[in-house]
């Protein structure tokens, strides 16, 4: 007899869905049973996505809060509730100098990455805790927030400021039953690789970074979608507060 699928009757919206990660997540979610929304700034690229994988797709801006609620609206309108959140999208600058970093590339990262992450708890956490329902929210962190790399410092700062505030949610909202963790990438394949290193996306290229990794590869969007997939599940009904490293043992 085949298992289960571990999402079934879940209801999940990815952020930055519609490539990279995000898509990954949405893939894997949708395998597992959960419907699933791609939220995403690319209206084509998430329209496509969302046709290939079978889920649904709404426009939006992550550090918008009437985006937010747009967001809750559609997934209530259509399903009726809503289980789990995975904030994922994000941004970076190119690696560069700290000093050449501009005022508009630091609040690049910390809206996208930080404050988008406010916008959605604000937003969503009174429908769980008025409804009395639990719920999940998984945040997309990065390696970055644990271990840092030099040139990318606002990053590797937005990065450890989700991980912190994931941690906190966790305590603040485990008596509600709704619970918070995060997974951290090491670099991978994604759409923002070569911000990360600086030049062009080559093997070449990567090898400085990937010499670091003991496992010798970096991660893929399958690798972070079943970390996901796990957190997103009924396994994992009393994980709170963990910062999962999907990094082959870069951290370590």
């Amino acid at each position: 007899m085949a298992p289960k699928p571990r999402l079934e009757g879940k209801v999940a919206i990815v952020t930055g869905g519609a490539s990279g990660f995000g898509r990954g997540i949405a893939a894997k979610f949708v395998e597992e049973g959960a419907s699933v929304f791609i939220a995403d700034l690319s209206e084509d690229a998430g329209k496509a996505a969302a046709a290939e994988l079978g889920c649904r797709f709404a426009k939006a801006d992550v550090t918008k809060r009437e985006d937010w609620e747009s967001l809750l609206s559609v997934a209530f309108d259509e399903f009726k509730q809503l289980d789990v959140v995975v904030n994922n999208a994000g941004a970076s600058y190119v690696n560069k100098a700290t000093e050449n970093v501009t005022e508009k590339e630091f609040d690049l990262v910390m809206n996208v990455n930080v404050k988008s992450i406010y916008q959605s708890t604000n937003t969503l956490l009174p429908y769980f805790i008025e409804n009395k329902k639990p719920g999940c929210f998984i945040q997309v962190a990065s390696t970055a927030g644990v271990r840092p790399r030099p040139r990318l410092t606002w990053y590797n700062a937005s990065k450890a400021a989700v991980i912190c505030a994931t941690k906190a949610m966790a305590v603040e909202y485990g008596p509600h039953r709704i619970r918070f963790n995060s997974v951290s990438p090491v670099i991978g394949s994604t759409g923002m690789t070569h911000l990360f290193i600086g030049k062009p996306d080559t093997a070449e290229n990567r090898k400085a970074f990937e010499a670091l990794i003991p496992l010798g590869r970096g991660s893929t969007p399958a690798d972070v979608a079943n970390a996901c997939c796990y957190l997103a599940s009924d396994e994992a009904a009393f994980i709170t507060g963990v910062n999962l490293e999907v990094d082959g043992g870069r951290c370590v």
